[in-house]
This record gives structure tokens, sequence and C-alpha cells, in this order.
């Protein structure tokens, strides 16, 4: 898709403080395949589509709020498994994070790491999703409070992914290999 043809799409975000798995959450782990398709086809609708527009907010905040209360395998639903992450290069630093995160199982030991320093209290709020086509971003506030100081930590967030063969693959920035 080239630059001038981008359609975007830019949308508030929010979610709840307090929430559970859905049914369409419990279907989707139960049924991977099936949820595929369906956001297959989804992901085949332009950025203007209302029920794309519908499903991904949806989507995203369900899963934004699924990562607040650590529930990491709704996190993944219509994630690809074989996507990297490379953390910000400051924790890379610090020696909190690792430099590289690879698939699902990678994803869980990143949390876990951040989960160390940071305690239970690492949460997201949403505040805008964008919807690119190809790529879509969600914007969020993230909220630390360090484990063992105290100290607290507020920063903006942003996560860049693409969509590939109708699966989400986090984040899209990440162009060098582990």
């Amino acid at each position: 898709m080239s630059q001038e043809n981008v359609e975007i799409v830019r949308k508030p975000l929010g979610a709840r403080e307090q929430s559970r798995r859905t049914l369409d959450q419990r279907l989707s782990l139960r049924f991977p395949g099936l949820a595929a398709v369906f956001l297959r086809g989804i992901f085949k609708l332009p950025p203007s589509s209302r029920l794309r527009q519908a499903v991904l907010r949806r989507g995203m905040r369900l899963g934004v709020e699924a990562y607040n209360r650590r529930d990491l395998d709704a996190v993944v639903i219509g994630w690809d498994s074989e996507f990297e992450y490379h953390p910000d290069g400051n924790w890379v630093k610090a020696g909190i994070m690792e430099s590289c995160y690879r698939g699902i199982d990678g994803y869980r030991k990143y949390v876990a790491a951040g989960d160390e320093v940071w305690g239970g209290e690492n949460y997201l709020k949403p505040t805008e999703l964008i919807d690119l086509g190809e790529r879509i971003v969600l914007l969020a506030d993230g909220r630390m409070r360090a484990r063992v100081s105290g100290v607290p930590l507020a920063e903006a967030f942003a996560m860049v992914s693409t969509i590939e063969a109708g699966r989400v693959r986090p984040p899209s920035g990440v162009l060098r290999p582990c």
C-alpha cells in the first residue's frame, strides 16, 4: 500500500479498571482457528468500515484490560506467534529487560521481568487507536510504581502492530533480528 493511499482512522479508546474474560475471549481461546478466520475477514475490510472499527476498538480495549489483569492468554488472541519485541534501549541498559523477546513465550518473560521491577502496579490506560490499514497504533499512558522503592513512573506508551495474513504482529517497528 503506497503512502498516498493510506486511509487513517483515529478513535478515542478507553478501558475498564475492573474486568474479566468475556464470552468472545473464552471462545477465541477455545477455538483459535475460528478466531483467526474471523480476524482475517475483519482485516480485509477498509479502515473506514464501521464493523472493522468496532471490532478493532473492542479487541484493543479487551487486550489492554487483559494485560492490566495479567491474563496473558487473552492479551495475545489474534497475535502472530512468531514476532520479536525489542524493549526500550534505556530499560535494556539499566538491566531491567533483555534486548529481545521472541514469540508469545518471550512476551510472557518480558511481562514477568517488568512485574519483577514494578510489582503489581504496572498498568496501561489506553487513549487512542489509530488504524492505518496494514498497521494499527495503540496510544496509552503507562503508570508504574517500583516494587522496592515505591517510586512512581508515568510515561506515554505507543505500540505499532502490523497486520499480516489476518494476524497481529506486535510491534512492527522491529527490523533487526535477535
